[in-house]
C-alpha cells in the first residue's frame, strides 16, 4: 500500500481537478468506513469463520493513506499548508494528526486544509478506535481460547 501511494498518479488531483479530488475523497472514506464497520460487526457479534484482523489493519493503513492523498494534493493550493510539500511530508502529517502528537512543523493554515483534519481526528475517533478495539478484542478472545484449549502442561 506504501508503494502503491508514491505511485498513484496524486499530481491530476488537486486545484485543477477540484470535483475529481473531492469526490475520490469522499468515496474512499465512505468506502473504508463501510468496510471497517462491516468488519467491527462481525468481531462484535463472533460471527463464526470469519478472521478480520488483517483485514482491519488493512484498512487501517487504507484509511492512512487516503487523507495522506487528501494532505498532499491540498497542500498544491497556495495558502493551504504550512511545511508540506512532498508526498512524505502528507504521510507525516497524517500519522502525527492520527496519534495527536501534533509537533507544529506542519500546520494547516487554510480552511479546506483544516476541515480535512478535522474530519481525519472525527475518522478516527469513530471508525478507527472502533476498528482498533474490535481487533484488539478478537486477539485477546483467540488467546484467550487458545490457553483455555491448551492448559500450560500440555504446551511443554
Amino acid at each position: 500500500m506504501v508503494v502503491a501511494y508514491f505511485l498513484l498518479p496524486l499530481d491530476h488531483l488537486g486545484p485543477e481537478r477540484p470535483v475529481l479530488s473531492w469526490l475520490l475523497f469522499t468515496v474512499l472514506l465512505i468506502l473504508v468506513a463501510v468496510l471497517l464497520v462491516r468488519e467491527v460487526r462481525d468481531v462484535l457479534v463472533e460471527r463464526p469463520g470469519t478472521r478480520p484482523g488483517l483485514f482491519i489493519a488493512l484498512l487501517i493503513v487504507l484509511c492512512m493513506h487516503v487523507f495522506a492523498a487528501a494532505y498532499y494534493t491540498l497542500a498544491k493550493q497556495p495558502g493551504q499548508f504550512t511545511g508540506l510539500g512532498t508526498r512524505v511530508d502528507a504521510l507525516y502529517f497524517t500519522v502525527v494528526t492520527l496519534a495527536t502528537v501534533g509537533y507544529g512543523d506542519i500546520t494547516p493554515r487554510g480552511e479546506a486544509a483544516r476541515v480535512v483534519t478535522i474530519l481525519q481526528i472525527l475518522y478516527t475517533f469513530v471508525f478507527l478506535t472502533a476498528a482498533a478495539t474490535a481487533l484488539s478484542r478478537r486477539v485477546r478472545d483467540m488467546v484467550v481460547r487458545r490457553t483455555e484449549r491448551d492448559p500450560p502442561e500440555q504446551r511443554d
